[in-house]
């Protein structure tokens, strides 16, 4: 299970050093691509080939899923994780999530979240004075 929060740096050749931890579950190859919130989502291949099972289920008709499918696919590329643990962050997917040197990398359960560590700040701080509204909403569907 990938949970946790860690505060890493990008480097000059747009690599960040993942978890120990998160490196032991993730495996030597994965998924990057476009996330939601203005951040990137990191896959394991197991976890990736869930996700394409979903996609592939989405209607061709619905222009909606089109979109979404083309955002998720369009945006993904397949790497290797080096022999200390790095990962490679494209150019167009350090521009899409705005990376800047320090990034926070966050365990999502089934993925890790690549974000700014300055949006992750603004975004978490955001969240946390939302946390009691979020729990008695989402208590309807067993949550919490």
């Amino acid at each position: 299970m990938l949970i946790g929060e860690h505060i890493h740096t990008l480097d000059t050749k747009r690599r960040i050093s993942l978890p120990a931890k998160f490196r032991k579950e993730i495996g030597k190859k994965v998924f990057i691509t476009n996330g939601l919130d203005d951040c990137l989502f990191i896959y394991s291949v197991k976890q990736w080939n869930k996700v394409l099972s979903k996609i592939e289920k989405i209607p061709m008709g619905h222009a909606d899923g089109r979109s979404f499918s083309r955002f998720i696919l369009g945006g993904a590329v397949a790497t290797e994780v080096d022999s200390i643990g790095r990962v490679l962050i494209p150019d167009f997917l350090k521009m899409f999530a705005g990376l800047n040197t320090s990034v926070a990398i966050v365990g999502m359960y089934d993925r890790i979240e690549i974000w700014d560590e300055k949006k992750w700040r603004t975004y978490r701080g955001k969240i946390e004075k939302q946390a009691d509204t979020l729990a008695e909403k989402l208590g309807d569907i067993g949550a919490v």
